[in-house]
């Protein structure tokens, strides 16, 4: 149970491991790390390449989480939206010595961005954007300004009130319509709507509602790579065959070099990282790129980019070893493809 400091320390979940003190060595800290079994994997494959010790802790809100079990030490830590919860994460830091702080989720990453000189005083590095670049990505209606007055092509966007006058006014609307939260994440919410009667009808049960041009053609996701440095050093773009509760369940990594460079060229105007930075977009039949939202944080899919070769986990970690990371900007394989399945963890 948790002492009389329950407002501070969270309750640890041991697993029998200490931690880590030698000098080359890395406590990394994974947040709200649910069912993030493959990139906690894809962390410990690469410290053995790198033939680095250290241990992997996580947080959750819940003990029922599959990622928490596995890692060597899980705490269990008040909602992101408690007060405490910044407190407990920098208790956890300090006592533990960890030294990579990773988000691996939406919810907690604004809190995370605003707090980082804490960590920071504490000798942890937190892998997250600035407050101002994660404020766009998490406001639709902010991140279709920023598209559009970079000069990036993306779906006409408007506020339901818009889209009704324009229909008042019988100016013309290319129906249908995509309608989704503007602060919306893992397509909750989301609803396609062919008529006005439908816009009328979804936009009083879906909180904050947007309208936005459909946009027909092929979904894809990149994973971008930014440099401790701020510098684009790797874009895997890979087509979304399947998702599922918002997340791809079947990908296929597709090497095409306009996506690459289009993709580049968006993170670095919005000034996105340290780490991988996930956008979403449309390849449209007639072959335009259309930006649809950026996620500044490890995507769920990002287990495919790591398989074809972009080895996110121990460029990260090599670079908070100082050791030179060889990475090229098109060096993953390509065509190759993800189909996931459920798999079980037992306690």
């Amino acid at each position: 149970m948790v002492s009389s400091q329950a407002a501070v320390e969270p309750v640890v979940l041991r697993n029998g491991l200490k931690s880590s003190k030698q000098a080359d060595s890395l406590n990394i800290l994974f947040t709200c790390i649910g069912r993030r079994v493959s990139l906690l994997k894809s962390f410990r494959r690469a410290a053995k390449q790198l033939k680095m010790t250290g241990c992997f802790f996580g947080v959750d809100a819940g003990y029922l989480s599959s990622a928490l079990q596995l890692c060597d030490r899980g705490f269990l830590v008040k909602p992101i939206t408690h007060s405490s919860y910044i407190k407990q994460l920098l208790f956890i830091v300090k006592n533990n010595g960890v030294k990579l702080l990773i988000p691996t989720i939406d919810l907690d990453l604004k809190l995370l961005s605003q707090n980082k000189s804490k960590f920071s005083a504490l000798g942890c590095r937190v892998l997250v954007s600035r407050p101002e670049v994660i404020e766009i990505c998490q406001d639709k209606r902010k991140m279709y300004r920023f598209l559009v007055k970079n000069k990036f092509d993306t779906p006409v966007t408007m506020s339901v009130r818009s889209a009704l006058s324009k229909q008042n006014t019988k100016e013309e609307l290319n129906w249908p319509y995509f309608l989704k939260p503007w602060d919306g994440y893992a397509s909750r919410g989301n609803a396609i709507v062919k008529n006005r009667e439908e816009l009328l009808f979804f936009s009083k049960r879906i909180s904050n509602a947007i309208c936005q041009e459909f946009i027909s053609g092929v979904e894809y996701t990149c994973d971008v790579y930014v440099d401790f440095n701020m510098k684009v050093r790797c874009v895997v773009p890979r087509k979304r065959i399947e998702t599922r509760a918002g997340e791809v369940s079947k990908g296929q990594i597709d090497k095409n070099p306009r996506i690459m460079t289009d993709a580049a060229k968006l993170v670095e105007a919005l000034g996105a990282g340290p780490g991988v930075i996930t956008l979403q977009l449309f390849l449209t039949p007639d072959d335009k790129v259309k930006f649809i939202e950026i996620n500044p944080r490890f995507g769920g899919g990002v287990p495919l980019s790591i398989r074809a070769g972009a080895n996110f986990p121990k460029w990260i970690l090599q670079e908070m070893l100082n050791r030179p990371a060889k990475i090229r900007f098109d060096g993953f394989k390509d065509s190759l493809i993800m189909l996931r399945y459920d798999s079980e963890v037992w306690r």
